[in-house]
């Protein structure tokens, strides 16, 4: 099979440097570096959950078990959350299985997984579509068959694209096509070439997902009936029913129909009276862990009835000398009461309440490793069933003095399910953050149903997953906005810091964007809402964090290879350990009065031996990283720094190098006309006609300022209508051309102009220079070939920057400003922000180049950008930093996302990994350390020298709190707070009118 390596190329677009780079493309997927990416085969990522773990040897052995499958890319397993992500070729999955067919191959996966002893089930919500994705397009001039043929025959022909639908009535084409291979720019500049005019409607994947709850569903023919109502819907893709639970499932596109169209479709079926409603919400995971912690809570307190009384027997009543008696009454020979009553008390502990360790150790056992119920069997069952064997020796015999350790195996597996079940409660929490995310969603929302003229017919409670795209939302004072969309009506306040982060409230009115889960704090608004269901902020915020979370830091692979050790060893030890006390009690090498009293050689090796066995603790290690990852990328989400993961924490940690772009970066990123010099004679309103024609074909910020300065010329009119730009071209790093009303219209910098042998008159020259000496950027006009006017652009800079770089130094970090503006106003802004080594007239490959530079000469980089035009630099470097985000959190490119515009969250991001993985050492330290001090401890070396000796049990409790303990070290991340030069920063806004 032939391989192909994916190269990141810039795409065309007009470039004319940082403040001029134009966004034709969004950030591209990020690969390691050097890795060949085979594009025949199509990956696909699912996503299983997996029951049964308990320690980081087990999910070795998932992960084990799946690599062993061919066609397996990645196998991620996550023993916190009880998930495996796969990355596969479902081609050679199916060969593997000797069948074909949908879903066969994540099949063969979950065998894998039950054959190594853990309960699998795939998730069904979260499987990646197959590298694939839709656009769909808006294409003007299609007027006939021809047309369409034409339009496809061209598309199809590009590599990558995998499936066309044009339609002639609507002049618009879907395009399925892989999102590795090309972008849906290509698509349109295709179009172009050949003479259409396009748009892009939309550039997602466009599927909804809804699950209802059907009363009467399973009863006679019901489900063909509904089944079949349904599909007569346009837009309904998929629908999956489910008796038992009532449960129908509908994959549809929102921009066709929705969820009350499949209530009213259902209610509406057949003669039955079907009752249709959303779906009660799904908490499977929380429900899971809401699960396990009453599981171990119920039986760790089943445990304490029996293990109390033994404990209390073997060291309270015995210095009661009334209950003594009793108990040391003797039943058969030297068989005592109080001996029965241990081992009929502990018996239901050793092997009904603890049972899971049994069931866990032969599982771990049978896929070929060891883990931590190992272990505990192994150390439970020697003090059992010595304790046994002394029991019938001293029943059956007149004259021997035995020692048994029944309380040793019942308070042992008492304390180790304490500590399960204050592990689970603390690992719980550290997902606080996702779940508070989805609290965030309101339960109900006010449905407005309008007339033409926008006033209101009706108005109706509904559940807010039930809210359709471009359907009008009334949101009242105080409460939550229930959908992502734009205000049609009304002004208000909206504070948006449970999102962004941002705490001052943003003010809303027509037109403005509003972000659902964000609260309304006074005026009422209608909300025409655009994004619902997984498309919207909300959850594509979530949906980074739960991928975020399951990422492995590199760090992780060296707990992971100690674990796979670490079973094995300690059993060595415990056993070696047993046998050196015991020969060297056999052969008299220690003083008979080591031994405590009612014990003998062989009992004393024995307890040391135990001690060694189950002091031991492999989760502890498990523990260290994912636990202090989880708890920090949910800390970051709360601050507005969305963190992808474990590498990219490891990685900005050490980061000793930050780039920065200028435009969006440094600056506001809203540039505004603020001067105009005309070096010819003409009309200022003829002027910008010309420009504004050719500028508003480019969506670039300095193309819009430019426009909306031509349309406050213009204020006679309230919406301008331009002339008709033809032969436009864009020069990349450059500027732009066309031709308007018969004229050529060159629009750009320096370079470009004398690029076209375009003479710049000497006052133009000096108008430049005046321009960039005040950190303005000059944009040369040319008509007909003559330079005619020069524009200066500002973009003034962002509050706190100068702060923000001073600080970044304390911490000891370099900063570069890299740009595509030219020198003069590179200089003025590094100046001014107090950056002393600046790249100026940069294109978009060069500032990548100038990232591997950096990286070669020791530095670990770190690029700040805006994530569309920096996206090969941010893919180049160490730790890509994309600020401004906004709502647009799905940039590929970037490893860390700022949701604010706001520079601190730079040295916020920088310092909480920092924060982050001094934590995950802590942990590392803390649990090696406590093995390898306890495990010597509890074999008794000190014990010659002290007389101090760990009794099995207290070793029993000693490891379970190290897991505890690493847990709970992890949880205490919660409590961070920014630097206190962050806080002692003014932040103030600045609005651009």
């Amino acid at each position: 099979m032939a391989t192909k390596f994916l190269a990141l190329t810039c795409l065309r677009g007009e470039n004319r440097g940082d403040l001029l780079a134009r966004p034709h493309y969004p950030s591209m997927p990020k690969y390691p570096k050097g890795v060949a990416v085979d594009v025949k085969g199509t990956d696909v990522k699912a996503m299983f959950s997996v029951t049964g773990m308990t320690c980081s040897a087990c999910a070795g052995s998932v992960e084990k078990a799946i690599k062993r499958l061919p066609g397996i890319l990645e196998a991620v397993v996550d023993v916190l959350n009880n998930r495996a992500q796969v990355l596969f070729y479902p081609t050679l999955v199916n060969i593997a299985a000797f069948s074909f067919g949908s879903g066969v191959e994540e099949e063969t996966i979950r065998e894998a997984i039950e054959d190594v002893g853990f309960q699998a089930t795939l998730i069904e919500d979260v499987i990646n579509e197959r590298s694939s994705q839709v656009c769909r397009i808006q294409i003007n001039g299609i007027s006939c068959t021809s047309c369409c043929c034409t339009a496809k025959i061209v598309l199809q022909a590009i590599h990558g694209v995998q499936r066309i639908q044009v339609a002639l009535e609507t002049e618009e084409a879907e395009v399925y096509y892989d999102p590795k291979i090309l972008n849906y720019s290509h698509l349109l500049e295709a179009m172009e070439d050949i003479g259409f005019q396009t748009m892009l409607i939309s550039a997602g994947e466009d599927v909804g997902k809804i699950d209802l709850k059907v009363d009467g569903l399973g009863a006679g023919n019901s489900m063909q009936i509904i089944e079949n109502s349904l599909q007569t819907l346009p837009g309904v893709q998929a629908i999956e029913i489910d008796p038992k639970l009532d449960k129908i499932s509908i994959s549809f596109k929102p921009s066709m129909t929705g969820p009350r169209k499949f209530i009213k479709a259902i209610e509406s079926a057949g003669s039955e009276n079907f009752k249709a409603l959303a779906y009660p919400q799904g908490k499977q995971k929380e429900t899971h862990r809401e699960d396990e912690i009453k599981k171990y809570r119920s039986t760790f307190l089943w445990s304490l009835v029996f293990t109390i009384p033994v404990f209390l027997i073997s060291m309270i009543f015995m210095y009661i000398p009334i209950i003594n008696s009793q108990l040391d009454t003797k039943v058969v020979n030297r068989l005592n009461v109080g001996e029965v009553l241990k081992w009929m008390l502990s018996t239901p502990v050793q092997f009904i309440i603890g049972r899971r360790f049994y069931t866990g150790s032969y599982e771990a056992l049978r896929r070929g490793s060891a883990n931590m119920d190992v272990l505990i069997a192994l150390g439970t069952n020697a003090a059992y069933f010595y304790s046994v064997y002394s029991v019938l020796r001293a029943a059956g015999s007149p004259d021997f003095e035995g020692t048994d350790f029944f309380e040793t195996s019942s308070m042992l597996i008492s304390i180790i399910l304490l500590g399960k079940y204050l592990e689970v409660m603390a690992k719980a929490k550290t997902s606080d953050a996702i779940a508070k995310l989805m609290d965030l969603e309101p339960e109900t929302a006010i449905l407005l149903t309008l007339d033409d003229h926008g006033n209101i017919l009706s108005e109706e409670e509904i559940d807010s997953r039930l809210i359709q795209k471009n359907d009008v939302i009334k949101i009242l004072p105080g409460a939550k906005v229930a959908s992502d969309g734009l205000v049609i009506w009304g002004t208000s306040h909206v504070n948006e810091s449970m999102i962004t982060g941002e705490a001052r409230p943003v003010t809303k009115g027509v037109d403005d964007p509003v972000i659902g889960g964000t609260i309304n704090e006074n005026g009422v608004l209608r909300v025409k809402a655009t994004r619902v269901g997984s498309d919207s902020a909300l959850s594509q915020i979530v949906r980074l964090i739960e991928s975020a979370q399951l990422a492995k830091a590199p760090v992780q692979k060296f707990a992971d290879s100690i674990s796979r050790y670490f079973v094995p060893l300690v059993i060595i030890l415990s056993f070696s350990t047993w046998l050196a006390w015991f020969l060297a009690g056999v052969f008299h090498g220690y003083p008979e009065s080591w031994i405590p009293h009612s014990m003998d050689s062989f009992q004393l090796a024995l307890q040391f031996g135990i001690s060694a066995m189950v002091i031991a603790c492999p989760c502890a290690l498990g523990l260290a990283t994912p636990t202090a990852v989880m708890v920090g990328t949910g800390v970051g989400a709360s601050q507005g720094v969305l963190i992808k993961g474990g590498q990219a924490l490891e990685s900005a940690h050490k980061v000793n190098c930050i780039i920065f772009d200028k435009t969006g970066t440094l600056t506001i990123g809203k540039p505004v006309v603020i001067k105009t010099t005309l070096l010819k004679s003409m009309v200022l309103q003829d002027f910008y006609e010309l420009i504004a024609a050719t500028e508003m074909n480019s969506e670039h910020p300095l193309a819009k300022a430019i426009v909306e300065y031509a349309k406050k010329i213009r204020e006679d009119e309230e919406d301008p209508v331009w002339p008709e730009a033809r032969a436009f071209e864009s020069i990349t790093g450059y500027g732009v051309k066309a031709t308007i009303k018969n004229r050529e219209i060159i629009i750009g910098n320096k370079s470009l102009i004398l690029d076209q042998n375009i003479a710049i008159p000497v006052d133009g020259e000096l108008m430049l220079a005046e321009t960039e000496a005040m950190a303005q950027t000059g944009i040369l006009v040319s008509i007909d070939r003559e330079v005619t006017g020069i524009l200066a652009i500002s973009d003034p800079l962002k509050p706190n920057a100068r702060e923000v770089i001073s600080i970044l130094k304390s911490m000891k970090v370099r900063n570069i400003m890299v740009t595509g503006d030219n020198w003069g106003t590179a200089n003025s802004i590094a100046k001014e922000v107090g950056i002393k080594t600046v790249i100026a007239e940069a294109r978009p490959e060069e500032k990548a180049e100038k990232v591997k530079e950096l990286q070669a000469t020791g530095f670990t980089v770190a690029m700040v950008g805006d994530g569309v035009n920096d996206s090969p630099a941010l893919v180049a470097a160490d730790v890509g930093i994309a600020i401004g985000a906004g709502t647009d959190i799905a940039i590929e490119a970037a490893d860390i996302v700022l949701m604010r515009s706001s520079l601190e969250d730079v040295i916020t991001a920088i310092d909480l990994s920092r924060k982050t993985f001094s934590r995950i050492r802590l942990n590392y330290i803390w649990a090696l350390g406590y093995n390898i001090i306890g495990i010597p401890v509890a074999a008794g070396v000190l014990f010659p020298g002290t007389g101090l000796r760990l009794p099995p049990w207290a070793a029993g409790a000693a490891m379970a709190a190290s897991s505890v303990s690493v847990v709970l070290c992890s949880l205490l991340l919660k409590n961070y707070r920014r630097p206190k030069k962050l806080e002692n920063l003014n932040i103030h806004g600045i609005k651009i009118e």
